[in-house]
């Protein structure tokens, strides 16, 4: 019987340990059960949120799970404003939303390709901003690599559809985005951009990896 119990208890940590791996650090979403959830997604996000027929819908694999979450929350209060994902986000629970979260952030990012043109131009904004005009690195916040800061909900932008991205940049500048998570700072940032600058950051980040 003491052999049965100590096995039992020695047991009871590696469980414990298996259950916490599939929880979402951020969220405390589980990936596998957002995996189900997902299938309506994929209509306009792509397979595995990798993106779909329209370069105006975002790509979501490898998005950081706090991002996400904050994202399905804003179109759920109204605080962002698109009529298609008000619609969605409408039935979503809380665990839904963090379900979903992480089970896109557990997906492999597949990469976009970058303008030649672009580069020149964003490559420094991206890098080193532009002091004399008050905007800072895009790097800064977003990472040299793009991969974002997950913990403090940073977006991962390396390899997004450039449409998307374009249309988000100039909703920030526009004041039409700002209200939710972070956004306050972008649309202190995207209000001093050119519409050339958006353009080649777009086309940058698309390549990014």
């Amino acid at each position: 019987m003491k052999r049965v119990l100590l096995a039992l208890a020695l047991s009871l940590p590696a469980a414990a340990f298996a259950e916490g791996a599939a929880s979402d650090p951020f969220v405390k979403g589980d990936a596998a059960a957002g995996a189900a959830k997902a299938a309506v997604c994929g209509a306009c996000h792509g397979a595995g949120g990798n993106g779909g027929v329209n370069p105006a819908w975002p790509k979501l694999a490898a998005q950081g799970s706090k991002y996400i979450y904050t994202q399905l929350v804003a179109f759920k209060s109204g605080k962002r404003n698109n009529a298609v994902m008000a619609g969605q986000a409408a039935a979503l629970s809380e665990k839904d939303m963090a379900d979903l979260a992480a089970y896109f952030a557990a997906q492999p990012a597949v990469p976009g390709v970058a303008s030649e043109s672009a580069v020149p131009v964003a490559q420094k904004l991206y890098r080193a901003g532009d002091a004399s005009r008050g905007l800072p690195a895009c790097a800064a916040c977003h990472g040299p690599k793009g991969s974002g800061n997950p913990a403090s909900a940073y977006p991962h932008v390396a390899g997004q559809n450039a449409g998307y991205a374009a249309a988000s940049l100039r909703a920030y500048r526009a004041g039409e985005r700002g209200q939710e998570g972070n956004g306050q700072m972008m649309a202190a940032v995207a209000k001093h951009l050119t519409d050339a600058e958006i353009d080649a950051l777009s086309s940058y980040l698309s390549g990014l990896q």
